[in-house]
């Protein structure tokens, strides 16, 4: 018996090194560039929420499609990396780039200060704002009328996130001095289109795309919401400096051979990509 606790022991400080061993090595490459495995695999982890149309989302088939989805797969393709698409919640997106569970965060997130401090950005390739999207009978034309009504938005979005920052120009005067929080939009439109809310705080990108999918544009009317969420970038680990450099290198390839223009097209009719993916240097 004492023979059996002594292996017990002995091969429970085993696991536990291995453990300690397995968690340091992770640290490790959670710190470093990792551009070389990423090539070395032939393969990259990207977040994003499954339900932001027109930039990600899953459709009727169940294939992931969208702007960021074709504009990825078309980046990583000039490096012979193939794309693995991993549906996140999207208020644990920053979590999930700093445990590793993804590589990237790329679906329309939006460039802030506050997401500065947690991850590297790329160059913005989308210019994008925050806008108010309301019936158009609700009587709503502009934002002061929105005094005692209720709004939505999605959680840990950039609009919320901005809704905060800015008390003065929507919180301080809604209902409850707050907003509805969602967890996705897609939930968020709904309780709209059944009053349940009377104003939804998103992306203008989001919103067209929506009401013109849904055939529903003649029934809402679209405000300007007044308050800077930020441009369209890509997220990466503060380490990963090479894989952000080559994805900005791989913008300004596929625009100056015309592939991103053909994306942009493709979902929006027209060339969307920001003024820093023009720029030839």
């Amino acid at each position: 018996m004492k023979q059996l606790k002594k292996v017990i022991i002995a091969l429970s400080i085993i696991l536990a090194g291995l453990i300690l061993v397995a968690c340091a090595q992770t640290t490790k490459e959670k710190n470093s560039d990792q551009w070389d495995t990423f090539v070395k695999n032939k393969k990259i982890v990207i977040g994003f929420d499954n339900t932001f149309v027109p930039m990600g989302f899953k459709n009727e088939e169940g294939e992931n499609v969208g702007f960021d989805i074709d504009l990825a797969n078309a980046v990583f393709a000039e490096y012979g990396i193939k794309v693995d698409w991993k549906p996140i919640t999207w208020s644990m997106k920053e979590a999930e780039l700093e445990n590793g569970t993804i590589d990237l965060i790329w679906n329309g997130y939006s460039v802030t200060d506050e997401r500065k401090q947690k991850v590297l950005f790329s160059d913005i390739y989308m210019e994008t704002e925050e806008v108010l999207i309301v019936k158009k009978d609700s009587g709503i034309a502009k934002l002061s009328d929105m005094a005692d009504k209720v709004i939505g938005a999605q959680a840990a979005s950039s609009g919320y996130e901005a809704f905060i920052s800015n008390p003065e120009v929507l919180k301080d005067i809604v209902k409850d001095k707050d907003a509805v929080q969602y967890s996705t939009f897609t939930q968020a439109f709904i309780d709209l289109e059944n009053d349940r809310i009377d104003a939804l705080l998103v992306d203008k990108v989001y919103a067209n795309y929506y009401l013109a999918q849904k055939n529903e544009s003649q029934n809402y009317r679209m405000l300007s919401a007044d308050l800077e969420s930020g441009d369209f970038a890509v997220g990466a680990r503060k380490a990963d400096v090479t894989l952000v450099k080559k994805i900005n290198e791989g913008f300004k390839k596929l625009y100056k051979e015309g592939k991103f223009q053909e994306i942009s097209q493709k979902w929006f009719h027209e060339d969307t990509a920001a003024p820093a993916i023009k720029e030839e240097k």
